[in-house]
């Protein structure tokens, strides 16, 4: 961790950011069992945002960072007790507290789908039930917030989309972890400052309507700009009237101030009006005006639809400032992943939990698991796998597997290779994750939407299902544990009805 982010945990201790139940449970736990006894928790969700055929793995590098700084300090202690919930025994446990398990998880920035995990905790009780709401929180914002952005970067179509959401986010940290976020998921740059201090982000902006404003006419305030930032002069043009106003201002502006110092005048930015119509007009304008050059940059209100429908309709647009709609992902706000036990260890073997449900999308899959990307003989990825950790899996022959809404049907991997997704994070509460770039994160992302993950998962309409299927394996531990569950539930029942006669 460089010396910038170790400023920010040395300033604010995030350990306490944890649900009660977390601490509560963990007191039973501590008071009634062995504390080394290990569990398995998933991490994973169940639909995507926006009822789209993928989501983006993001949060990744908070997500360690909280677990290397978790401690209890002497106030927290102090406060735990004043709640009278603890006992004694516990908050001295609290106090010396580290996390010592294991983390697997998938790459930051892989693409990803529902119901497989995503991030697997292996770790003593305690340590795995304390980590959770930290390890969410960071999954479902960073995840919908990548996962917007790159709905929003394919709508517009290889120009450049920048965050400018900071002052619509739900707080601070929503705009500079937003801002990552955004990144990653195809951004070009951000306007938030400290975003692009602590992740290396391009950071850029132009000036508000208050600049204009403040002066006594449009061409001073143009004029006093351009003296100012000479290389890298983007105007506001529609303070008080784009056409009639703003682009005149502007033209007025790159010949008679930028010319003479041999400067061209960069861009003009809209910000309110018919963006489309507009753009069209202002390019019209500068270009007559020998400017053909100039970028033309909207803003105001912008997502994956708007974007689409102004550049259906011929927008001359060169980059999309995005703000609010990318920043809180206002159309799907909520990403929905869990933290699910899937096995306990009993006699050094670890023993699968289910949850079972009345509603079918809630049960959840058991086990040790492996999550493999089953490739095509051309690189593309046709499905997810999960398998039991224990198993072998030979893709040198026609391989067998399980699809779940089809499981009566036998269905075979042909001429297919495979990848397994998650890597050790943390190895006995040691961080063994490599530190990677924020650009290498995006890059990554990029790469696996245009080579590996098929367009017609990307649609925004009715998007292809990526599949997630199980070995045969998996599939019959799971459906053994349902009907055991079943069994019992049954024989509950008969013995109340017993009991009634």
């Amino acid at each position: 961790m460089d010396r910038f982010k170790m400023k920010q945990f040395n300033e604010r201790n995030l350990s306490m950011v944890m649900d009660l139940y977390e601490l509560t449970m963990a007191n039973g736990y501590f008071k009634d069992h062995d504390n080394s006894s290990r569990v398995v928790f998933d991490v994973f969700y169940r639909r995507n945002p926006d009822n789209g055929g993928y989501a983006i793995f993001a949060g990744l590098q908070q997500i360690i960072e909280y677990i290397e700084n978790l401690h209890f300090d002497s106030e927290d202690i102090s406060y735990l007790r004043s709640l009278g919930l603890f006992d004694e025994n516990f908050l001295a446990f609290l106090e010396n507290f580290r996390f010592t398990g294991d983390m697997y998880a998938f790459p930051e920035g892989t693409v990803m789908y529902p119901n497989e995990p995503v991030l697997t905790v292996v770790a003593p009780l305690l340590d795995a039930q304390l980590v959770e709401t930290a390890i969410l929180l960071q999954v479902n914002h960073q995840s919908l917030i990548a996962t917007k952005t790159r709905r929003i970067v394919k709508a517009a179509a290889g120009r450049a989309v920048s965050d400018f959401g900071a002052r619509r986010a739900h707080n601070m940290d929503a705009a500079v972890y937003g801002a990552r976020a955004a990144y990653i998921g195809g951004a070009s740059g951000t306007a938030t400052v400290m975003a692009g201090q602590m992740f290396d982000i391009p950071v850029g902006g132009t000036m508000a309507h208050s600049w204009v404003m403040f002066y006594n006419d449009e061409f001073e305030a143009f004029k006093k700009y351009a003296e100012t930032y000479p290389d890298s002069t983007t105007l506001l043009i529609d303070t008080y009237d784009v056409l009639n106003s703003g682009v005149p201002n502007a033209i007025r502006c790159a010949k008679e101030v930028l010319e003479p110092m041999g400067k061209r005048l960069k861009g003009v930015r809209i910000d309110s009006g018919d963006l489309g119509w507009l753009s069209k007009e202002v390019r019209k304008r500068l270009d007559e005006a020998g400017l053909e050059d100039c970028k033309i940059v909207v803003s105001n209100s912008l997502d994956e639809y708007t974007i689409s429908s102004i550049l259906k309709e011929g927008g001359c647009i060169d980059s999309f400032g995005v703000g609010e709609r990318l920043i809180t992902a206002k159309s799907d706000p909520v990403f929905g992943a869990v933290y699910k036990i899937a096995a306990v260890e009993e006699n050094g073997q670890f023993v699968p939990r289910i949850k079972v449900s009345e509603n079918v999308e809630k049960i959840t899959n058991p086990g040790l698991k492996k999550v493999y990307r089953v490739y095509d003989k051309n690189g593309k990825a046709v499905a997810d796998l999960l398998a039991r950790a224990d198993e072998k899996l030979d893709f040198t022959a026609p391989f067998r597997y399980i699809d779940e809404k089809h499981y009566w049907e036998v269905k075979y991997f042909e001429e297919c290779t495979i990848k397994e997704l998650q890597l050790p994070v943390f190895k006995n509460g040691k961080c063994v994750y490599p530190n990677v770039s924020m650009k290498a994160i995006r890059d990554y992302a990029d790469r696996q939407l245009g080579n590996e993950i098929w367009p017609e998962e990307q649609r925004f309409e009715n998007p292809h299902t990526h599949y997630v299927s199980m070995t045969p394996a998996l599939y019959e531990m799971k459906m053994g544990l349902l009907h055991s569950a079943i069994k019992k539930k049954q024989a509950g029942a008969d013995m109340k009805d017993t009991e009634k006669q």
